[in-house]
């Protein structure tokens, strides 16, 4: 199993303690080095390089939402985890659209957590349960988007958005489809790129408010 590079981001030493101790509980998982704000973040980004940062929201100097955008701009092949206490809209929403891959919250179980850098990891998308109720209501409450509005998909292409929409692993999706992971990982790609969005998450929102997916 590769090796997934972590960066720990909180204000509390003791809660960067607590979490390292919890990822260190999976043996391909390295908790590489530690920031106490949004600043230290992005300047260990750019000298460690790690494959996923794990962010919290509120911080002092410079918090989570700003420390994404400006991660994700500069480095997009480094991912970043919320993992925090604050499950409001205020929140979530916005760290979502700075490029979080995922949003969990700091009661979720050891497992829980590494559940959610593996899957990160391996470009799905993780949401603790209140946070993706919360997503589900906002995309259902949100003004519709005409399909008019979004570049068509393929054949393939949709089959790999309706699979992505039951909550698959890409692993799992090519199993499905009887294709290569690299195969679904180029028709995500291929979404992304036409839609104009930056990560799963928001594949899935954009299909949505389409109308071309239904949470259940």
């Amino acid at each position: 199993m590769d090796e997934i590079r972590v960066l720990i981001t909180d204000d509390d030493p003791l809660v960067r303690l607590a979490l390292k101790q919890f990822v260190a509980r999976a043996p391909e998982i390295s908790v590489i080095g530690e920031a106490e704000n949004g600043f230290e973040a992005i300047e260990a980004v750019g000298n460690l390089h790690p494959d996923i940062v794990m962010m919290d929201v509120q911080m002092p100097g410079m918090g989570g939402i700003e420390a994404t955008g400006e991660i994700t701009s500069r480095w997009p092949e480094v991912l970043v985890l919320a993992v925090t206490t604050l499950d409001n809209r205020e929140t979530v929403l916005p760290m979502l659209s700075a490029g979080a891959s995922g949003y969990m919250l700091k009661d979720s179980s050891p497992d829980e957590i590494v559940s959610a850098l593996r899957q990160a990891h391996q470009g799905t998308s993780s949401l603790s349960p209140r946070v993706a109720a919360m997503l589900v209501q906002h995309v259902r409450e949100a003004k519709p988007t005409t399909t008019g509005d979004l570049e068509a998909l393929t054949a393939r292409e949709t089959e790999v958005l309706e699979k992505l929409a039951e909550g698959k692993s890409n692993a799992e999706i090519a199993e499905t489809l009887h294709v290569s992971e690299g195969t679904v990982k180029a028709h995500l790609g291929g979404i992304m790129t036409k839609w104009q969005v930056r990560d799963r998450v928001q594949v899935l929102v954009t299909a949505a408010r389409a109308g071309l997916i239904d949470f259940s």
